[in-house]
């Protein structure tokens, strides 16, 4: 697996463990269908949580988070309703946060965990 591959699979699970820390139940990992991916769809027990992960080695072309553009967070929108139909969901509050995993060389991982980010 290509070195960024594993960062970022190593990323989403930091992220995973650490929204479940907060009290979110995981529903689906890595979804995927033709039109794209969800990273984490979770729930609060009143709404679904759809999280894209953004994990980064260093800042120098912007924080993980700056990464999310708004054409990438209207994919996410679209996948999202996509998934709910998939799963027989009614539509249902949906909140869609970031978690930015910063994650240096040798470093110890920060995690920034946006709410509603988009």
């Amino acid at each position: 697996m290509p070195a960024h591959l594993d960062l970022g699979a190593q990323g989403e699970v930091l992220a995973a463990r650490y929204l479940e820390s907060t009290g979110l139940v995981l529903l689906d990992r890595n979804w995927r269908c033709r039109q794209g991916e969800l990273d984490l769809i979770l729930t609060d027990r009143t709404r679904l949580v759809v999280c894209e992960v953004k994990t980064r080695t260093s800042t120098a072309y912007g924080t993980p988070t700056e990464s999310v553009t708004d054409a990438k967070a209207a994919r996410i929108r679209r996948l999202a309703t996509r998934w709910r139909v998939d799963h027989g969901l009614l539509p249902c509050e949906t909140r869609f946060d970031i978690v930015s995993v910063l994650w240096t060389p040798g470093g110890t991982p920060e995690i920034r965990h946006l709410k509603a980010a988009f």
